[in-house]
C-alpha cells in the first residue's frame, strides 16, 4: 500500500453526499478507521419554527429530492397527530401508493445505477448500455414505473403538492390508475430480468458478517412502511413515542453528521433491517425471491442490503397492485379539484414515523394554538446508519489489510454504497485515504 490514496469525484460518484473513509495502518495493524461526513448541517428543524401547520410538509420535502414524498408523509402524520386530524381510508391508501412508488424508484435507482456497476467491474452505469442492454432497459422501465406511480397519485414525482393535512387537494384520475394497474401487472418480466442479473453476480458481494441491532417499524397486519410501532431485534417492540430513547443521537469528532445508538454502540435501519424484523409478512412473490437468494433472518452481511432492496421491490409492486384494485373497486370519493380539508389549528405535539427507502424516519412537531411550529425534530435514516457503517469498517478492515490498495478501496466503497446513504441529498464524491502504512 502507498502512503496515501486519493480517490476523487472522477472515479467514485455513486453515493448521495460527501463522505470520506480514512485508514491508518501501521505494521499491518489498524490504528485508525473513520467514516467521516464533512458536510455542513442545513438546519431544517430551525427553519420550521414559526411556520404554519400547512407549510411544514412543503418545507421538509426539500430535505431530500429522492425521498421528498417520504418526508412529506412523515411531516403530515406528525402534524395530524398533533392536532387530532383524521385521514380517510381512501387517502391512506393513496398515501401508501405514493410512498411505495417513491420506494420502488429509489430501490431501482440504487440497485441499477449505483450498486450494479460495482458487481460488473465498471465505474458507472453507462458502459452497461453496451454490455447489459436488456437488463439496463429493465432497470430504466422499473425506475420510470415507480416515478409515474408517485406522479399519478401526487401530481409530480418530486416535491408533491397534492398532499395536505387531512387529505389531498386533488385526487388521481381513475383511468390513470387503471393504466398503472395494467403496467404493474405486466412488469414482472422486467423484475425477473433484474433478478437473474443480480443472481448471476451474487458471488461478487463480499463475504462479511457482523451481527448488530436491527431497528424498523413493525405492524401486526402488514410489512410495515406507512404505519407501525418500533421494533428492535434486541428488545422487541417499543412505542413510537419512545423514538428519542431508541435513536440516541450523538456527535463524534470526525463527523459533522450525528451518529445514533440504542442497545449496542450502533444499529442498522433500512431494507435489511425491515427484512430481518418482518420477513414473514412479505407478499408471496417477494417471499419466493428471498428464498431464491437463500435469505433467512437474521441476515448479518450488510452487503446483502442490496438483495433485501430487490426483495422489497417485488413486495411493493405486489402491494401497489392490491391497493389500486381496492381503490378502483370502492371507487374514488367525489371531491373538487383544489380541495383544502377543513382544519382547526390547536396546541399539540405529534410524531410521524414511517419507513422510507433507507430506513425508519421520524418527524416530531409541537404547535401553539395559532397552528405555528414551536419546536421540531427530524431523525433521518442515514444518520442512524452512520455508526453502523463505522463499526462495520472497524470489523472488516483487519481481515483485508493485506489486500492491494485498490481492492481495499473498492470493498469499502461497496460497503458504504450497500447502505444506500443519502448523506446530504446531493451527489458529490466518496474519498478513501490511507494515512500511513507499515511505519512508512
Amino acid at each position: 500500500m502507498s502512503n496515501s490514496v486519493d480517490v476523487g469525484d472522477d472515479l467514485v460518484t455513486r453515493v448521495e453526499g460527501h463522505g470520506s473513509i480514512v485508514l491508518d495502518i501501521a505494521n499491518g495493524e489498524l490504528q485508525r478507521c473513520e467514516w467521516q461526513v464533512v458536510e455542513s448541517p442545513r438546519y431544517f428543524e430551525s427553519m420550521l419554527v414559526g411556520r404554519d401547520y400547512d407549510e411544514a410538509h412543503h418545507v421538509t420535502s426539500r430535505i431530500c429530492a429522492i425521498c421528498s414524498v417520504s418526508h412529506t408523509i412523515a411531516s403530515l402524520k406528525a402534524t395530524e397527530r398533533a392536532m387530532g386530524i383524521d385521514v380517510s381510508v381512501q387517502d391512506e391508501r393513496l398515501r401508501k401508493l405514493a410512498l411505495y412508488g417513491e420506494t420502488i424508484q429509489s430501490h431501482v435507482l440504487h440497485l441499477g445505477y449505483l450498486a450494479l456497476p460495482d458487481l460488473v467491474g465498471e465505474k458507472s452505469v453507462l458502459p452497461l448500455a453496451d454490455t447489459h442492454g436488456p437488463e439496463l432497459d429493465a432497470v430504466v422501465d422499473l425506475h420510470r414505473l415507480g416515478n409515474e406511480l408517485t406522479e399519478v397519485v401526487t401530481g409530480r414525482s418530486v416535491h408533491a403538492q397534492r398532499l395536505l393535512p387531512g387529505g389531498f387537494s386533488k385526487l388521481p384520475d381513475e383511468s390513470a390508475l387503471r393504466d398503472l394497474l395494467d403496467r404493474l401487472r405486466n412488469c414482472w418480466d422486467d423484475v425477473e430480468t433484474v433478478v437473474d442479473l443480480l443472481a448471476s453476480l451474487a458471488d461478487e458481494l463480499p463475504d462479511f458478517e457482523r451481527e448488530t441491532e436491527y431497528i424498523s417499524l413493525t405492524h401486526p397486519e402488514e410489512y410495515a412502511f406507512y404505519e407501525g410501532t418500533i421494533h428492535s431485534s434486541d428488545v422487541g417492540e417499543l412505542p413510537v413515542g419512545e423514538y428519542r430513547d431508541v435513536a440516541n443521537e450523538y456527535v463524534v469528532d470526525h463527523s459533522t453528521a450525528k451518529f445514533a445508538r440504542h442497545e449496542r454502540d450502533a444499529y442498522m435501519v433500512g431494507a435489511l433491517a425491515r427484512f430481518n424484523n418482518n420477513a414473514d409478512q412479505l407478499a408471496p412473490r417477494a417471499s419466493d425471491l428471498a428464498d431464491r437468494f437463500a435469505l433467512e433472518p437474521p441476515v448479518t452481511n450488510p452487503y446483502l442490503n442490496n438483495v433485501a432492496q430487490l426483495v422489497e421491490l417485488a413486495h411493493l409492486l405486489e402491494e401497489a397492485v392490491s391497493l389500486i384494485e381496492q381503490l378502483l373497486e370502492d371507487g374514488l370519493a367525489d371531491q373538487p379539484d383544489y380541495h383544502v380539508p377543513t382544519v382547526e389549528p390547536t396546541t399539540g405535539q405529534g410524531i410521524g414515523a414511517i419507513e422510507v427507502p433507507r430506513g425508519v424516519l421520524f418527524h416530531e412537531y409541537a404547535y401553539d394554538d395559532a397552528g405555528e411550529v414551536t419546536e421540531a425534530n427530524c431523525v433521518i435514516p442515514t444518520n442512524q446508519n452512520h455508526g453502523n457503517i463505522q463499526r462495520d469498517m472497524e470489523a472488516f478492515v483487519p481481515s483485508i489489510v493485506d489486500r492491494p490498495d485498490a481492492e481495499i478501496e473498492h470493498t469499502l466503497e461497496m460497503l458504504v454504497r450497500a447502505y444506500d446513504p443519502c448523506i446530504s441529498c446531493s451527489t458529490h464524491y466518496l474519498d478513501v485515504e490511507f494515512v500511513g502504512n507499515d511505519g512508512e
